[in-house]
């Protein structure tokens, strides 16, 4: 899954390249400091790996996740390997299923924070003999991944009360693994008044969408099929209090409303800790559901691997082609309007008004998700836009550029600008920028002269 990202990855790479560069904590070199990444930590943490071009950088962050979640990952794999109580073939298992769930492959090496946060929490759960290194390690993981602050609540708590600590100590590892990401919320106070990041106005929650998201998330990470043994888990204190956290885990992103990423990103950090507790789980439970459990993850994770779910890893070409393709067409403009700016901000140093809200409070603070802000034309002509650009995922109508107008968008913010008479007086000579092999692109508009 090496060629797989995600647009938000080039997000954090630009407030990461801004910051190196002197320019501050902003995503516009011309604009206010903006809390546009969610794991706050992250673009310092990249930072020293950001010189050059945002490509550039990407590739590093994804070299990072491998390595870090390389380490994590040999760890695991030892400590799965001394664990002589439980059978062989379970252990192998366990690591099999790992090896076969696509989303800890894909987030790994997307150029995001999940594959440290992924790496945190795996080393958190290894060392639970030692409950204070899980806690700041789990406290660590959440704040790059603020939903993650019950888990490591839980999970710090879980462990000290397994390790026999008495309750100060088991409360102390509580809030041990809170302080992070308390402090983290301090800053956003500090400095933008506000303890929440910007991506939580900008994407408000929804339970009708974070249910669907868990349910789907638990069947295509795969390995949460391995710890389907509440006898087994109950039996083996560790690996209850690892599920137990998992569990919070879960009902966090419910309460969230899930993600609009691939491949479960959200709950992938948690992934590893579950192939653990399935393997001391094992040492409890009988052989023969231990090995109906093994064979059912494996089977599944298979079945998804050969039903293509390993086609992300095109997206990364796809997105520096698309980078290629548009990095004449957006010279010399100024202020770029998108609904998606990770790959903008790759192709032009322009200004980039981000129809989505996720950098901008302005947008944010708008009625609607984030792809259906209630953005007009008024707006493009307010911010002194001289370019949109307007995603088509099936292409251009048989008309050509003429019909962009007619095309079929998915997305309602772009949907509704295209509709209005206001940005055709204003925007045109219409250009398409494919994406892909498949008929996608995008739509640039420019302001039209004098206007």
């Amino acid at each position: 899954m090496w060629g797989f990202t995600v647009d938000d990855a080039l997000i954090s790479v630009r407030y990461a390249r801004h910051v190196l560069s002197g320019v501050g904590w902003r995503f516009d070199a011309g604009g206010a400091a903006t809390d546009g990444v969610t794991p706050l930590p992250w673009p310092l943490l990249l930072a020293p790996l950001a010189k050059g071009g945002a490509l550039d950088v990407l590739g590093r962050a994804k070299m990072l996740g491998l390595v870090t979640w390389g380490a994590a990952g040999c760890a695991l794999g030892g400590a799965v390997g001394a664990r002589e109580a439980a059978p062989w073939w379970a252990r192998a298992a366990a690591l099999g299923t790992l090896a076969l769930s696509v989303p800890v492959a894909a987030h790994a090496v997307s150029g995001m924070e999940t594959a440290l946060a992924m790496s945190l929490a795996t080393a958190a759960v290894l060392l639970g003999r030692r409950p204070w290194w899980t806690a700041g390690l789990a406290g660590m993981a959440a704040a790059l991944r603020p939903e993650m602050a019950p888990w490591a609540c839980v999970v710090a708590a879980g462990v000290s009360l397994v390790a026999r600590a008495g309750f100060g100590r088991t409360m102390g590892a509580g809030l041990v693994a809170l302080a992070p990401f308390a402090a983290c919320a301090g800053v956003r106070v500090a400095v933008w008044g506000h303890p929440a990041p910007l991506a939580v106005m900008a994407k408000p929650s929804d339970l009708a969408h974070g249910w669907p998201y868990v349910g789907a998330a638990l069947v295509v990470t795969v390995v949460p099929v391995l710890v389907v043994a509440p006898r087994a888990v109950v039996r083996a204190p560790m690996a209850g209090a690892l599920v137990l956290a998992a569990v919070a885990h879960a009902l966090a992103l419910v309460a969230v409303g899930g993600d609009w990423m691939p491949y479960a990103r959200l709950m992938v950090p948690v992934v590893p800790s579950l192939a653990w507790a399935g393997v001391l789980a094992s040492e409890q439970a009988h052989r023969v559901a231990t090995g109906a459990r093994s064979l059912a993850a494996l089977a599944l994770g298979a079945a998804l691997v050969a039903r293509g779910g390993a086609e992300g890893r095109r997206v990364g070409a796809d997105r520096a082609e698309l980078v290629a393709r548009a990095r004449p067409k957006l010279a010399g403009l100024r202020h770029v309007a998108s609904l998606d700016v990770g790959w903008v901000s790759a192709a032009t140093e322009a200004d980039i008004l981000d129809l989505a809200g996720v950098t901008d409070p302005a947008i944010a603070a708008l009625p609607g998700g984030h792809t259906s802000k209630r953005v007009d034309a008024q707006i493009l002509l307010d911010r002194k836009a001289d370019a949109l650009l307007l995603y088509l995922p099936e292409g251009l109508p048989a008309e050509g550029h003429a019909a962009w107008r007619e095309a079929r968008y998915g997305r309602a913010v772009e949907a509704r600008l295209a509709a209005e008479d206001a940005t055709a007086r204003h925007f045109g000579a219409p250009v398409f920028i494919p994406l892909g092999a498949r008929g996608a692109g995008y739509v640039l508009l420019r302001a039209v002269s004098g206007e």
